[in-house]
C-alpha cells in the first residue's frame, strides 16, 4: 500500500519535471541567456507580471515567444504604437444588426490571452498604457458597464528600449510599481554570441527546406500543459519561510525608506524608497527561485538573487545619485551589504 502522501508527492515530482523541460526547451531557442530565462520562469510561476529591459536585437521578444511557443497557451503580441487607443488593448463594444434588431457585442481585445506581449510599452501615450496596467493589477477589464475576466494563466510582458527616448512617454514610478520584477538583458559572451549565429543560420536552412517540400513543418513537440503551472503555484505556496526571513525581507524594503540609518551613501542616493509591494515580490519570487532550486525552504541567497530585479524599478534616485552615474543596482548591492540577517 503507497503512503498517504505518495500520490502529492509524484504530482510534485511531475510539475517539477514539465517546468525543468520548460527550461530546457526555452534554452535551446535563447543562447546564453539562462538567468533571463529564470526570471521569466519566476514571473510565470509567482503569478506576476515583467518589465523586460534591453537594446535592440537582444532576444527580449524571442525569449517571450520561446515561453509561449513551449507552453500550452494562447499567446497575444500588442505593438505599442503613438496613435494606439485604450480600446486598442481591451476590446469594445460593436453593433451588430440582426433580423431581430441590433445589439450590443463586446469583442475582447487581445489582452484576453494567457501570454500577452506588450512590445515597447513606453510607445504609447498614458492612457494607453493605464488601461494594460489596469487590466494587469485587476485581472478583468470593465466595458460599457460589464466586466470581463481574464484567463486564470495570465501575464503581461512588457518590454522597452533604454536608449531611444524621442517619441516615447517614460512610465510613471507609480505603473512601474505594478510590475512584479524589472528584467534587464545585455550582451551574450563572444562564445555565446557564436552559438547564436549557428541557432540562427540553423533555422533559416530548416525554413528553405521547409519552403522547398511544399511549406511542410516538421512535427511539433507537445507543450507543457498549463496544470503544471498550477501544479507548481500550489508547490510554492507550501514553500516554508522562517520568521527570520520574513524579517529580513522586511528590513531590507524597510531599508529603502530610511536610508540614512544604514549608511551615508543610501542617504545620498535614495530620494524615495519601495512600497509594501518590494515585501510581497521579494517573498513570492524567494519562494519560487527557492522551489526551482529543488528546496522546499528560503534561504537568504534566495532573496539576494532576486532582490535586483524587485527593486530596481521602485528605488527613485536623487539627482546626486543620477549625477555620480549611481545605478539602481549599486544600491541594491549596498543595501545588501548593510542590512544584516535578524
Amino acid at each position: 500500500m503507497s503512503p498517504p502522501d505518495a500520490a502529492p508527492a509524484e504530482a510534485a515530482s511531475d510539475a517539477r519535471a514539465q517546468i525543468a523541460a520548460l527550461r530546457e526547451r526555452m534554452g535551446e531557442a535563447i543562447i546564453g541567456q539562462r538567468e533571463v530565462i529564470e526570471r521569466l520562469l519566476i514571473g510565470l510561476l509567482a503569478n506576476g507580471n515583467l518589465l523586460v529591459e534591453g537594446l535592440p536585437g537582444l532576444a527580449k521578444t524571442r525569449a517571450i515567444k520561446a515561453l509561449a511557443k513551449n507552453l500550452e497557451s494562447k499567446f497575444s503580441r500588442i505593438q505599442f504604437t503613438p496613435d494606439l487607443l485604450p480600446s486598442d488593448v481591451t476590446g469594445t463594444e460593436v453593433y451588430y444588426q440582426g433580423e431581430k434588431g441590433g445589439e450590443f457585442r463586446f469583442e475582447p481585445g487581445p489582452i484576453f490571452a494567457n501570454i500577452v506581449l506588450a512590445d515597447e510599452i513606453n510607445r504609447a501615450p498614458a492612457k494607453v498604457q493605464a488601461a494594460l496596467l489596469e487590466a494587469m493589477e485587476e485581472r478583468q477589464v470593465t466595458v460599457a458597464g460589464q466586466t470581463h475576466v481574464m484567463e486564470p494563466l495570465f501575464m503581461v510582458m512588457a518590454t522597452q528600449n533604454p536608449i531611444e527616448q524621442e517619441g516615447t512617454y517614460p512610465l510613471p514610478e507609480a505603473q512601474m510599481d505594478r510590475f512584479l520584477m524589472h528584467v534587464l538583458i545585455t550582451y551574450p559572451p563572444v562564445e555565446d554570441e557564436v552559438e547564436v549565429i549557428k541557432l540562427v543560420r540553423g533555422e533559416e536552412i530548416a525554413a528553405n527546406e521547409a519552403a522547398d517540400e511544399g511549406g511542410a513543418k516538421p512535427e511539433a513537440r507537445a507543450a507543457i500543459p498549463q496544470e503544471a503551472v498550477f501544479a507548481a503555484r500550489r508547490e510554492i505556496g507550501a514553500v516554508h519561510v522562517a520568521e527570520a526571513m520574513e524579517r529580513y525581507m522586511a528590513d531590507l524594503v524597510n531599508a529603502t525608506r530610511v536610508p540614512a540609518e544604514f549608511g551615508d551613501d543610501l542617504k545620498r542616493w535614495i530620494e524615495i524608497g519601495a512600497s509594501p509591494r518590494a515585501s510581497l515580490a521579494l517573498d513570492r519570487c524567494g519562494r519560487t527561485h527557492a522551489w526551482l532550486a529543488g528546496r522546499d525552504y528560503v534561504d537568504p541567497e534566495d532573496v539576494r538573487a532576486i532582490a535586483p530585479e524587485v527593486f530596481r524599478h521602485r528605488l527613485k534616485l536623487t539627482y546626486e545619485a543620477q549625477g555620480e552615474g549611481v545605478s539602481p543596482d549599486r544600491v541594491v548591492e549596498e543595501m545588501i551589504r548593510q542590512v544584516a540577517l535578524p
